[in-house]
Parts: structure tokens; C-alpha cells; sequence
């Protein structure tokens, strides 16, 4: 996988004009009025929502005062930042940034309340949680599917990736896809948890109320010093991304609080296996059988 995002590097050129123009003193009305443009469409390029021509940066970083050197270094990045990226032919079934920013990251720390992550999901548990949602054709499911395993490669990058998942056990104790694509799916999470740039803990259900429950959560890291973290808080319609330092210190709190009351990767990979050899799901069958 080519790790170069054009999502990344739109962020990053975004960054870079918003601290010049603040640096310069303007605000977003006077470069919009020197650009004839809307402030909108200014503060879209500052944010990385939308991706910036040439022409624009010249005309911005001249209003700024850059420097040619500086004008050349940051028109490459926005030719960077309009390249098609290995997701781009699937555009059209991924509903946020998402992916675009997860494939430049070094770390990504996530805590899961119901689903297994899709960097460790198996194909057919992908295509069972893709089946959920009513509306989805046949095709969107299998391009939903072929992402979601290209993004595993990921995890082949032990140099320059670490995923850090926490897993509520209830993620672990419903039958998505029913028992045997369970079964797989609890294995296939023992065998990652022994990746060396893997770290798998389960949250159990007997340490009762916890600081994650409010919601799932992704917290990604980038190599950079510019490129800010940013928090992905996912939900039915893409979800939210977060990158203010002081909403960013509360999550990675809030990861630090539920990363500690969860059990430790030997001890949480031991209470996967049992649950490979005796589910909660097959146990609560039987005892709704006896009444």
C-alpha cells in the first residue's frame, strides 16, 4: 500500500495557509474579498475539506508575503493533495475522511463498544456488519468489503504502524454473522493480538460502569510534528472529527482511564480463547432452553 493521503496532505496544506494568513494578520473577509471568492471557500481550504488548485495557492501565499522557495514547497503539496489516492474507485461507498487519514497514520488507539475494529475484522464478519443497515445492494456491500481488507495491509507496516484497540466485551459476545463467522472472528483476534505492532485489550462486563461508555472513539497519530491528532467519533452518518488541543487531551484522558480499567493483552487474549471454546451466546441459550 502506498501510504502517501492526498487527506493528509490537504490537511497539512490547510494548516500551513491558515497559520500564514494569521501570521500576516488578514482575516478570512479581506483574503476572500482579495481573492473574489466566499469565505467559505477560504475557510474549506484552511480546514482540508476541500482540496485547493495552484492557481489559489500562488494567489494566497502572495497575499501572505511568502517567499518563491516557500510558494514552490507548498504548490507540490497541493499537487500532492489532488492525486487519487488506492480508495478513490471506491469514493462512492465510503461516507467520511476516514480512511484517507488512517492510511497516513503511525498509531491509531480505538475503543470499541460493539463491533470488532476493521483493521482486524475477518471477510465474512465485514460483509455480515455490512449486510446490517437496510438499502445496501449486493455491489456496495462486496466495495464496502474490499476496502475494509485492503486497509489491513496496514497492519503488515510493523515499522510504521501500531494499533492499539480496547474491546468491550460485548463486541465479543454477540453472534454477528452467527456462531461459526463468531468463532472465526475470536480467533482471528487471538492471532492478531500476537502481532508485535498490535495491542488487544478486552473490557469486561464485571468491571461494571467505565469511563468509555458514552461511545466508540479512534484517536490517530501522525509522524509530522504539523499534522495535529485528530479524533474520529463515528456514527449512521460518517461521524465527527475532532482536532482542538483541548477536545484532543480529553480523549486521549478518556483512552488512558479505559485503556487501565481493561484487562492486560495476555489476559484479555486467554478470555478471548475461552470464549472461542465456550461463546456467552451459546451459554445463554441454553439456560433460556432450561426455563
Amino acid at each position: 500500500m502506498d501510504r502517501k493521503s492526498p487527506t493528509v496532505r490537504r490537511r497539512r496544506l490547510g494548516a500551513e495557509l491558515r497559520n500564514r494568513r494569521e501570521r500576516a494578520g488578514y482575516s478570512l473577509e479581506y483574503v476572500a474579498e482579495q481573492l473574489e471568492c466566499s469565505q467559505s471557500k477560504i475557510s474549506r481550504i484552511e480546514t482540508g475539506h476541500t482540496s485547493v488548485n495552484v492557481r489559489d495557492v500562488r494567489d494566497l501565499l502572495t497575499i501572505y508575503g511568502a517567499a518563491e522557495a516557500e510558494i514552490q514547497e507548498l504548490i507540490e503539496l497541493a499537487r500532492e493533495a489532488r492525486q487519487k489516492a488506492w480508495w478513490h474507485p471506491f469514493s462512492q461507498v465510503l461516507s467520511s475522511a476516514y480512511v484517507g487519514l488512517e492510511a497516513e497514520a503511525v498509531r491509531v488507539r480505538t475503543y470499541e463498544q460493539q463491533l470488532v475494529p476493521g483493521l482486524l475484522q475477518t471477510e465474512a464478519y465485514a460483509r455480515a456488519t455490512m449486510g446490517i443497515l437496510p438499502g445496501r445492494s449486493d455491489e456496495e456491500i462486496s466495495s464496502r468489503v474490499r476496502v475494509r481488507m485492503q486497509r489491513q495491509s496496514l497492519l503488515d507496516q510493523e515499522d510504521s504502524f501500531h494499533l492499539w484497540v480496547v474491546l468491550d466485551e460485548a463486541a465479543v459476545s454477540r453472534p454477528v454473522g452467527g456462531d461459526e463467522v463468531m468463532c472465526d472472528q475470536l480467533r482471528q483476534l487471538v492471532v492478531a493480538g500476537n502481532r508485535p505492532n498490535v495491542t488487544l485489550q478486552l473490557l469486561p462486563f464485571e468491571i461494571g460502569s467505565h469511563a468509555g461508555m458514552d461511545g466508540t472513539f479512534a484517536i490517530l497519530d501522525f509522524r509530522e510534528p504539523g499534522d495535529r491528532s485528530v479524533v474520529f467519533a463515528e456514527n449512521a452518518t460518517g461521524g465527527l472529527f475532532i482536532d482542538k488541543r483541548d477536545e484532543l487531551e480529553r480523549y486521549k484522558n478518556l483512552f488512558e482511564h479505559i485503556h487501565t480499567a481493561a484487562l492486560g493483552p495476555e489476559q484479555s487474549a486467554e478470555r478471548i480463547q475461552q470464549l472461542v471454546e465456550e461463546p456467552l451466546w451459546r451459554s445463554r441459550q441454553r439456560g433460556f432452553a432450561s426455563t
